[in-house]
């Protein structure tokens, strides 16, 4: 179904250069050669800028001028066979297609394990009528085994032949028709030789490639998902009237006013209208400690509130979002090509007419010399068989996103795939801080100077927190019992801390400026962490601290060693950046940066001829 104009339009990014980015799913897309012919028949389109494939989510994004009137993308990709709807980048996608695939690979894994022990029977040396049944069995059991795990290659073969096209499915798909229609003649003549256990295996190996090779890019866009997940389906839309109604987060427009409940994902930017809370905003600055935020306070997509119901007025849609602008650039990472994986889809795109081609002269060559059609035609299907695991199209990709995916495991992300090859080239380091250098999570120091009951106390009032400070005293109190104390008329002071009752006495547990009353500044600023008061009397003080990794101060060192000029850009407080810094002996340290602030620094270092390596946790 052609797309609409106006939904092109309004489905459209506009972007910094006055460009419009448009996203669609392709679900058709499968291999190199879709890819190729998709982006070389678009990049033919006069106001197309770039037309971009990423394989593993089945999605095209195509950059374009505005000219009045938007190119025909849709007609283009209905002509190469290709249906296409317009993308939300948050829709968390479903894999139907790994179950379908292992099915397939199990039916083929059978039919050739069985077929081959048939054929040691007849290569041991059997007599002419046992070598005749045990080809035919071999022919009942190869027949449905094709029909049903090569569909996987026919049906792929089939949707580009319609559209006069090719692909690397096609020659397979030949191969294995021919060499089983072969064999079955040679079989019904008697013939010495069949190759049903030589298509079966084929298929098999084949299958598990193509199933490697699935598994791989669901693998590597696991992270992707992750951020998906974190845009909630449904939010609560407070209207006119005051009523509450239940709306769809893609249908979320700006200056609409949303209701967030604690422990709620925010679902797109806006603008704190009503009450206070604590945020994480772990996603943005990669940074544990919760965050204050009150009336007129900015929130981004995926922050979670921690402690107090919000109502947010949107500043933003879904796709217009921070986290929808997340996914898009580690959508960016995934399809971004070395210049390998552009040498394989050039070479994609020659492969199966020049297979076909050299098959048909093999076939032509054997029939002149000898005038044995039969002779001829097993040849030509020796060049389609040897020829056809697509290893360029297939392994060259997958290698890089293997090694993406490796990479992410290890807390690495890498902005563009050609990155891989320029690590050699690296004379710059720079480093994210929190859950990099540092382990990323609050550590309580002074746990050995606190008595049990004290911990006990605190604890008792800090499992009732989501705050990262009270998840740190509850873990360090579950070491030593189970046991918690009971607690009346708790209550969590948003931005302040958690009171309650115990055995009469009032406890406090957060800030000294709240939990004891008339503290002098100084107090407050001497103070590291938070307190635990009875009755507005401080019993002990938790320090608390983002502790260098064992790790880190070797490798800044052996990095400037090798004369790496080595940084930090984090988007923690100046002091606590300063602080490691100072531990590492380093000199060149940024505070309190976003995402985008840092991918502004790369930048900048690229074009002062620097070869930047950015290191960081997470999404960051």
């Amino acid at each position: 179904m052609a797309l609409d104009d106006r939904d092109i339009i309004l489905a459209s990014t506009l972007l910094a250069n006055g460009q419009l980015r448009l996203e669609l799913s392709v679900p058709g897309i499968h291999c190199g050669g879709c890819i190729q012919q998709i982006e070389s028949e678009l990049a033919e389109i006069s106001n197309i800028a770039s037309a971009r494939v990423n394989l593993s989510t089945r999605r095209l994004t195509v950059c374009f001028w505005d000219k009045g009137k938007p190119p025909e993308i849709s007609a283009t990709l209905a002509k190469l066979g290709f249906d296409a709807h317009l993308s939300n980048p948050t829709e968390v996608r479903k894999d139907t297609s790994l179950k379908s695939l292992l099915k397939a690979l199990a039916v083929a894994a059978f039919a050739a394990m069985n077929i081959m022990m048939l054929s040691v029977a007849v290569w041991a040396g059997a007599d002419p009528e046992t070598r005749q049944m045990f080809h035919f069995v071999s022919a009942m059991i190869a027949l449905p085994a094709l029909i049903y795990s090569g569909r996987v290659f026919y049906l792929s073969a089939w949707e580009v032949l319609r559209y006069g096209r090719t692909n690397m499915d096609v020659p397979i798909s030949v191969g294995l028709f021919i060499t089983y229609a072969m064999s079955l003649y040679d079989t019904l003549t008697n013939g010495e030789h069949a190759y049903f256990d030589a298509a079966t295996t084929l298929l098999f190996f084949l299958l598990i490639g193509r199933t490697l090779d699935h598994m791989m890019r669901e693998r590597a866009h696991s992270a992707i998902d992750g951020l998906q997940k974190l845009m909630p389906m449904g939010v609560d839309l407070i209207e006119e009237d005051d009523t509450i109604t239940h709306l769809p987060t893609d249908q979320i427009k700006q200056g609409m006013l949303l209701q967030l409940a604690v422990g709620d994902h925010v679902p797109v930017d806006g603008i704190v209208k009503e009450g206070q809370s604590e945020i994480d905003l772990s996603l943005v600055s990669g940074e544990s400690e919760p965050v204050a935020v009150q009336k007129n306070s900015s929130l981004v997509s995926g922050a979670l509130n921690l402690s107090g119901p919000l109502v947010l007025c949107a500043s933003a849609t879904a796709s217009g979002s921070y986290l929808a602008n997340m996914i898009r650039l580690m959508e960016h990472a995934e399809q971004s090509r070395n210049q390998f994986t552009r040498l394989a889809d050039r070479v994609a795109s020659l492969y199966a007419p020049f297979v076909h081609l050299t098959a048909l002269i093999a076939f032509a060559f054997w029939f002149i010399i000898d005038g044995n059609a039969h002779h001829a035609l097993t040849i030509a299907v020796s060049v389609l068989i040897i020829t056809c695991p697509c290893a360029l199209a297939l392994a060259v990709p997958m290698v890089q996103v293997t090694a993406l995916r490796k990479l992410f495991d290890a807390g690495i992300l890498i902005k563009d795939g050609s990155a891989l090859e320029r690590l050699n080239e690296v004379n710059s380091i720079i480093f994210d801080k929190t859950g990099t250098l540092t382990n990323g999570e609050p550590a309580l120091l002074n746990s050995d100077r606190i008595k049990p009951e004290f911990i006990q106390v605190a604890a008792s009032l800090a499992i009732r927190s989501r705050h990262p400070y009270a998840k740190s005293i509850v873990a360090l109190w579950q070491k030593h019992s189970a046991k918690f104390l009971e607690v009346d008329d708790v209550a969590e002071i948003t931005g302040s801390g958690i009171e309650g009752i115990i055995d009469r006495n009032t406890y406090r547990l957060g800030r000294i400026d709240w939990a004891v009353k008339n503290t002098t500044r100084e107090q407050v600023e001497q103070t590291k962490g938070p307190v635990l008061a009875k009755n507005g009397q401080v019993i002990i003080e938790f320090e608390f601290e983002d502790i260098l990794r064992p790790e880190s101060q070797y490798l800044i060192q052996k990095l400037q060693r090798t004369n790496k000029h080595v940084s930090i850009l984090s988007g923690d407080t100046k002091e606590k950046v300063a602080q490691i810094a100072d531990e590492l002996d380093l000199k060149n340290y940024h505070w309190a940066m976003t995402p985008d602030q840092k991918l502004e620094a790369i930048k900048l270092a690229s074009s002062n001829n620097e070869k930047p390596l950015m290191i960081g946790d997470g999404i960051n």
